[in-house]
């Protein structure tokens, strides 16, 4: 093992070499954590003997996961089936194929996605803003809130009618055998917490579990990994505190911040080398985050030596910004950066449009991240659609989608009325034609139409039974026999949707050839679980929000908006140590040059404002002058506090240490002195 050994920093081996027990990894951004991710699976399996089957790797986007498995194949030569390696919902999903029976299910249910779960929401309920009711469905799902449960707790009557649409939101699932995002976490804890001997086995079988960006999970998928954890101790978490940004869907920094709560006797290795940014970029990202009080405590360490300073672009309104930002990109293409190696973040989506204005004025490629996926696209859709309802026959969502498309004079009140007659008949509608007289029909629709209908169920019927014969060949079945390229024919965009299609159809073939074995519903549970990140290649430049922008790092990084009331937003609900988070990410997201963009004034809804410089300018020590702000501390002589190590104690004294605070503790009749940061008041 000395060839794993020789590539780690002394950090890294002592994590790699704690393998029995709870352990906490904190790793700093750029610290080289995939790597001791990687290394640490490496030394279980061909150092210390445990099994690949015996060792479970959780992380949270599709990108880390496969990038997870490539350099874990490398490193980890010559077995005969690889570790599972995998992120919190393929987990969720596999386990689901193998144990959804025992909730009365079939395991051929069907992954429906994020754009999926609005349209069933808005059938049931158009009144009330879909997005909420989406929003608070999740949030029972997580907080494992059944319908009724729901409903006795709302307190207004908004809510009780959300909590009834949660209720037929499931019936329909339920009826259509379809599961959501949150189904996939939520339904697995449910059979370990319902099954005992499920759980026993499934722990036992999984004795070794880390977990990825550990900062980024929420309540439930910590009661997941304790079920996971019942037979042994055996987890190790790596993640890093002050990269904790999404407490607004869930993720509770909790998690990370008392981990020694959750499981005990924990041993905490600090990575903080940092190997991805020049010194000036960690100098004000280590400044600004250092006036966060909510945290474990750790300074990243540069290791690639100094560069340019970080640069301050300021403008006088977003159009003036726009220009300058085009320039300065348009000097690095031409002096040979690469496209894909430049990037543009910021903390609200709407700063995009001027951004993108200026680039496409300047002739800049860019490519919006975060915007329209590929598989939200409505071409692509209907293909989906199409698969969907020939691996399930039972789905009247997708079967809707795609009755009239191409056009087959299949109009929405010849649909209604069959769909009405379906429902009073309790079959889906597919079953509903095919069971029903060409006379039944012509009652509800035209003659024309009932043959139509009759035929569209034959062709369903046929293309499925080509599936099952040659999934490969599958999708030439399927636009032979649907003419599904038809349906965009002679619109104005209809060469890019045609291309879009092809593409759709190549990925699928791709698919099919590198998981022969695989079926059309483990395809469309695949791509159900891709994300933003996952779009992330090619040659032009990028442009996220600083929170798609996480696990990612670009040579050169532009930052624009940070202005008081962008970054940090400020309002209701806003929390500003999670803003210096975003701050403190954005930031070390760049390798080489870093520029912080600030406006005098921004045209924002609807009205042309004036606006403040960022605080975080001062606290990163970037002002004219460089005005430091400095730190307090909400200790005070006789609090209660509790460190990591030495568990509780109580302050004697305070005394100043640089830009932070030291405090002089009694832990049980020992006395020490702490950095204030490292300790938390009780």
């Amino acid at each position: 093992m000395k060839n794993i050994f020789e590539k780690l920093n002394n950090a890294q081996a002592e994590a790699v070499r704690e393998f029995e027990g709870p352990v906490l990894i904190l790793a700093g951004a750029g610290s080289g954590k995939t790597t001791t991710i990687i290394s640490r699976l490496a030394y279980l399996i061909k150092e210390v003997g445990i099994a690949p089957s015996n060792t479970l790797t959780l992380t949270f986007t599709n990108k880390a996961a496969k990038e997870m498995r490539e350099r874990a194949s490398m490193m980890i030569e010559n077995l005969s089936y690889p570790p599972l390696l995998c992120t919190f919902h393929k987990f969720g999903l596999l386990f689901l194929k193998f144990h959804i029976h025992l909730l009365g299910r079939k395991n051929n249910f069907v992954v429906i996605d994020s754009d999926d779960k609005k349209r069933i929401i808005k059938k049931i309920n158009s009144e009330i803003p879909t997005p909420l009711i989406a929003s608070e469905i999740s949030r029972y799902k997580n907080s494992l809130l059944t319908p009724d449960e729901a409903y006795k707790q709302a307190e207004v009557y908004n809510y009780q009618q959300i909590a009834k649409v949660y209720e037929e939101y499931e019936a329909y699932l339920l009826e259509n055998n379809l599961v959501d995002f949150d189904d996939l976490i939520a339904l697995t804890y449910r059979l370990l917490n319902e099954n005992e001997e499920l759980a026993k086995s499934t722990s036992q079988r999984y004795s070794y579990i880390m977990v990825d960006e550990y900062q980024d999970t929420n309540e439930l998928q910590l009661k997941l990994l304790q079920k996971l954890c019942s037979t042994h101790n055996n987890i190790c978490v790596v993640g890093d505190d002050d990269q904790s940004i999404y407490g607004w869907r869930g993720a509770h920094i909790r998690n990370i911040m008392e981990f020694d709560q959750d499981f005990k006797d924990v041993r905490v290795v600090r990575l903080q080398e940092n190997y991805r940014s020049r010194e000036p970029i960690l100098k004000v990202a280590n400044a600004l985050i250092e006036h966060n009080r909510s945290r474990l405590g750790k300074k990243l360490i540069p290791t690639r030596g100094n560069g340019e300073d970080v640069a301050i672009l300021y403008s006088n309104d977003e159009n003036d910004e726009a220009r300058k930002i085009a320039k300065k990109i348009s000097q690095l293409l031409n002096s040979g950066v690469s496209a894909q190696n430049i990037a543009i973040l910021y903390r609200v989506n709407v700063l995009s449009r001027s951004i993108e204005e200026g680039l496409n004025r300047a002739g800049i490629n860019y490519k919006l991240v975060g915007g329209l996926r590929f598989y939200d696209r409505a071409e692509v859709k209907d293909l989906i659609s199409y698969i969907r309802v020939i691996t399930n026959f039972n789905d009247d969502f997708s079967f809707k989608r795609i009755a009239n498309k191409p056009k087959r004079g299949l109009g929405k009140a010849s649909l209604d009325k069959i769909e009405l007659a379906a429902t009073e008949s309790q079959k889906s509608i597919f079953n509903y034609i095919k069971s029903s007289s060409q006379e039944v029909l012509e009652d509800l629709v035209k003659s024309k139409n009932a043959k139509t209908l009759k035929k569209f169920i034959k062709d369903i019927e046929s293309v499925a039974k080509i599936a099952k014969e040659s999934t490969y060949d599958f999708v030439d079945a399927m636009e032979a026999t649907f003419r599904t390229k038809e349906i965009y024919a002679g619109v104005a965009d209809e060469m890019e949707r045609l291309l879009n299609m092809d593409e759709f159809y190549a990925l699928f073939r791709d698919f099919i050839k590198n998981n022969p074995e695989a079926s059309l519903d483990e395809f469309l549970n695949e791509i159900t679980l891709q994300s933003d990140q996952d779009e992330v290649e090619g040659e032009s430049i990028y442009m996220m929000s600083i929170h798609a922008s996480k696990g990612l790092e670009f040579d050169h990084i532009f930052i624009i908006g940070l202005e008081e009331g962008f970054l940090p937003l400020i309002g209701e609900g806003s929390d500003l140590e999670e803003e210096r988070r975003l701050g403190y990410v954005s930031f070390t997201r760049a390798k080489e040059t870093l520029t912080l963009s600030h406006v005098d004034s921004r045209f924002y809804k609807g009205r042309r404002s004036e606006l403040q410089k960022s605080r975080f300018f001062n606290e990163a020590g970037l002002c004219e002058g460089s005005l430091i702000v400095e730190k307090n501390t909400a200790f005070k002589k006789g609090d209660l506090v509790r460190h990591k190590i030495f568990g509780t104690g109580r302050v004697n004294g305070i005394s100043k240490s640089g830009r932070e605070f030291k405090l002089n503790i009694n832990f049980a009749g020992t006395k020490r002195e702490i950095l204030a940061s490292f300790v938390e008041k009780l």
